[in-house]
Order: structure tokens, then sequence, then C-alpha cells
């Protein structure tokens, strides 16, 4: 059986300075295969406007429960929402969060998933598998994906960085989850890969 994601976010978990305030704002969104028209009470035929606005919530549904996991995991260690700081991709990354939560039919998906995060400072990085997904691959994938955001894109700047830069996730998303497909890397294959972002990214 293919390991696929059902969808991908960059979204906020507590207020951003360069952002307007909100619960969680989501800065990226890309939903894979046949969910792209299986969201929860979506019909094709209906107007692509309507569609887009409805999409926009029920993800915003995902975002909003990842932001209350994150802030309850950090309230259990004790740890807050930290100011972030340019530079220091690596720290943070290797600080972050990460949880698991089960989300049942209909919320907002057509089937029941698992929605796997990543909190850093103040972004979450959420993956949405399939519930027979290989969770440690899927894991291994979230983290390489925040860490290319991170470094590449300097996202720990204002957050809104990624609003002017959805190409270049787009374009991170096709080399390391292509169609929404899990790729087991060696490390060969990880290591050139890597040097293909980089080079890519730095244009």
């Amino acid at each position: 059986m293919n390991d696929m994601v059902v969808c991908f976010l960059i979204h906020t978990v507590c207020p951003v300075s360069a952002l307007s305030p909100g619960e969680s704002r989501i800065l990226y969104s890309r939903v894979f295969g046949p969910e792209d028209v299986e969201l929860s009470g979506e019909s094709p035929a209906e107007n692509p406007e309507r569609r887009r606005l409805a999409r926009k919530e029920k993800l915003g549904v995902v975002a909003r429960q990842v932001r209350s996991a994150v802030c309850l995991s950090r309230e259990a260690s004790g740890s807050g929402c930290v100011e972030a700081v340019l530079g220091e991709e690596a720290v943070a990354l290797g600080e972050a969060e990460c949880g698991v939560l089960s989300l049942g039919r209909g919320e907002p998906f057509a089937g029941p998933s698992i929605a796997l995060w990543l909190g850093v400072q103040a972004l979450a990085f959420t993956l949405v598998c399939q519930p027979h997904e290989n969770l440690l691959l899927a894991e291994g994938t979230l983290r390489n994906l925040a860490r290319h955001c991170l470094e590449e894109l300097r996202l720990l700047g204002t957050g809104s960085e990624v609003l002017l830069k959805s190409d270049r996730v787009d374009a991170m998303l096709q080399r390391l989850l292509p169609h929404g497909q899990l790729l087991f890397l060696n490390h060969r294959f990880a290591q050139n890969l890597d040097k293909e972002l980089s080079s890519y990214m730095s244009k």
C-alpha cells in the first residue's frame, strides 16, 4: 500500500508581530490526491470561490486543533512561545515540540486521518496522513520539510515570509513529497536531495 499524505500546512500557533492577530493563521496549505475534492461535505460542482472559502475554514479546523495541542504541550513542559531569532534555526528545530492527533471522519476530511505536528516557536508544520501511514517515515519527512523551510526560507524572521515564498515551498514539496508520496531516502540520496534543494533555494 502506498504511503500517502493528505495535506501539508504551515500555520501560526501564537501571535506573530508581522501578521494580523488571530487564533491560528494558515500561511501555506497544500492538499494532495483524491482528498482534493473530498473535504467533508464538499462538491466538485460547487462555485470555485465558495469551495476555496469552505476549504480554508475546514483546514482551519486542523490548524486550531494543532494549536491547542502545541499550547497544552508547552504548558505541560513549562516552555512558552519565545521570540524568533534569525540564524538560530537549528536550535529552534532541536527544541521543537512534536505530537500526533487523531482526526475523525469528517474532521475535516472524508475519512479518518492522523495529524503529525511540529511546533517551532510561533510556527507549526503539520502533515495530515492516512491512518495506515508509516508514522516514523512521516515524522522524518515532516522534520526534513521544516528544516528546509527554516534554513532556506528564513521563516523565523517575521512568519509572513512564507506568504511571499509559497512557490518555493511548492518546489520543496515536489522534491520531498511528490504528489503526497512519502519517500524512503537512503543517506546518499538524501544528501543529493539536500544539495539540489539548497541550490534551488539560493537562486
